[in-house]
């Protein structure tokens, strides 16, 4: 039997998705149009002569500024209204790599735009289910998933934050001897530090940056000590404010920065050996539980089961 309900509500759900899409492209366009006009009004040059714009309108960069300004729009009215959590998430942002100026509030539009999203299909999964649904189960599921939806950025920027540390654990060892051998040959530390960026470029490309930035920091005139502590805040390694101490030390009581890095690229390198060492003690416990619960089991099957079937069948006879 047909149910009609049920078709004309995944008709009236398909029609409004293709409707909202079409609107997100013709405003792209027409924002590509007026802005290509503007260039040429503006320039008093032709298009071919621009080097600034492209050509033709984008089809994708003007729908994804439409749905980044839709996300903004969100996120201004769900972001929170005290400073000190604004603050923490641009602290997070710092960590991730992302340094916009808008990065805050498109990430609490896209808690809002997953939240909703998760909502829509828990509704969608109602109409499909056939049959009549409890209005508690279907208001639990409704929170649960708007839940999880809210809080599903706050995972992505967790991951991206824990791979961005991998790759500056990693990469500091290298920096770290680098450096010394700069200021070993007699250049100083800002003239070392760039270099080290430079250097790092293709082997590293996440700690180039940050290099590169804390570069860019004392040519604008920040201090360096000032510009070591933004190096810290932005990386949150412990690793990274060890150096950043050693150096600002270093530059307060006048020591030599060669010996001083030298002996913390030492010490660095006996704590992450004794970090592996143990870990690698640490193994045969946690495999401990796999092989009781998952391999033992198995074994026993296979060992005993032939002789058990056997049993079974002499008894039988």
């Amino acid at each position: 039997m047909i149910d009609v309900p049920l078709i004309v509500s995944l008709l009236v759900f398909s029609a409004t998705v293709f409707f909202v899409a079409a609107f997100l492209v013709h405003m792209g366009y027409m924002r590509g149009h007026q802005t290509l006009m503007h260039k040429i009004k503006q320039d008093g040059r032709t298009v071919t002569e621009e080097g600034s714009g492209p050509a033709s309108p984008s089809m994708d960069s003007p729908v994804k500024g439409q749905w980044l300004a839709i996300l903004a729009r969100l996120g201004r009215l769900a972001k929170p209204k005290e400073e000190e959590g604004i603050t923490h998430i641009q602290r997070l942002f710092l960590r991730a790599g992302y340094r916009g100026k808008n990065a805050t509030v498109i990430f609490f539009g896209s808690k809002v735009l997953c939240a909703a999203g998760l909502l829509v299909c828990v509704f969608v999964l109602q109409l499909l289910k056939p049959g009549q649904v409890k209005f508690f189960n279907l208001t639990f599921f409704s929170i649960g998933f708007a839940l999880v939806g809210f809080y599903l950025p706050n995972l992505w920027l967790s991951l991206k934050i824990a791979r961005r540390k991998e790759a500056l654990t990693l990469g500091l060892p290298d920096a770290l001897d680098l450096l010394v051998v700069c200021a070993e040959a007699g250049m100083g530390l800002d003239a070392a530090m760039k270099r080290v960026g430079e250097e790092m470029k293709l082997s590293n490309k996440t700690i180039s940056e940050e290099f590169k930035l804390l570069n860019l920091e004392l040519r604008a005139g920040k201090s360096r000590k000032d510009a070591l502590k933004n190096l810290a805040l932005r990386t949150g390694l412990e690793d990274v404010n060890s150096l950043v101490t050693l150096l600002v030390q270093t530059d307060r009581f006048g020591t030599s920065v060669a010996q001083a890095l030298r002996v913390h690229s030492d010490a660095m390198r006996r704590r992450r050996t004794q970090k592996v060492e143990e870990v690698a003690a640490k193994l045969p416990i946690k495999l401990l539980f796999p092989t009781i619960f998952c391999i033992f089991p198995s074994l026993f099957l296979v060992i005993l089961g032939p002789a058990l079937l056997q049993a079974f069948r002499t008894l039988n006879n």
